[in-house]
């Protein structure tokens, strides 16, 4: 295949899942072509399981693929770059939970994220140019850890001020910055020499 293929997004959802006013749903209506990682019937707190899911979507895709993450699909996303063989050409990292601190009530406890495989949070270069969009008040997790992570991935930090977790709860809906982003990394991408599409 030739480098002209058109792109697809990926669409990590977090532990929520397919959410229908989520911005990542509304994002994935508009796109031309996308998928998104369905929900999980069992084994919902498993990382080994959510990454699994992202790779069966990765490996229907033929062509070069962009990554789009929220909350704990951003950890899916870092945890699977470790071990990945499927190139994607970026990836967009929307407010990233600090799951190494409690999180608020409604949330997996830290011994479940630790029994689940989510621990400790990676902090290995990403091998795909990334961005992370920052909340300055997200109740999941400070700015200044949000920002620590985005350094150690390599990423450009973005900060997106007060959104929350950029979540339905918080507003969010549609958000369009999260388009600009995104539109921003596939307007940016150079390709390496000899890079394949796959």
């Amino acid at each position: 295949m030739d480098g002209t293929a058109d792109p697809t997004v990926v669409i990590v959802p977090g532990l929520r899942d397919h959410v229908a006013d989520h911005w990542q749903t509304l994002l994935a209506e508009r796109l031309p072509q996308v998928r998104t990682v369905p929900p999980l019937e069992h084994d919902k707190l498993s990382l080994s399981t959510r990454i699994a899911a992202l790779d069966a979507v990765l490996d229907e895709v033929t062509g070069p693929v962009y990554l789009v993450a929220h909350s704990a699909g951003v950890m899916i996303t870092v945890h699977w770059a470790r071990s990945a063989t499927r190139p994607v050409r970026a990836a967009l990292l929307a407010t990233p939970p600090d799951l190494e601190s409690a999180l608020p009530a409604g949330y997996p406890a830290s011994a479940e994220l630790d029994a689940g495989g989510w621990l400790p949070i990676p902090r290995r270069r990403l091998p795909f140019p990334s961005v992370v969009a920052a909340s300055t008040n997200d109740p999941l997790a400070s700015y200044r850890r949000v920002s620590g992570m985005a350094e150690a991935w390599g990423a450009r930090l973005v900060d997106i001020g007060e959104v929350g977790h950029l979540n339905p709860a918080s507003g969010y809906g549609s958000w369009p910055h999260g388009e600009r982003l995104l539109d921003q990394l596939m307007d940016t991408w150079v390709p390496m020499a000899g890079e394949a599409t796959r």
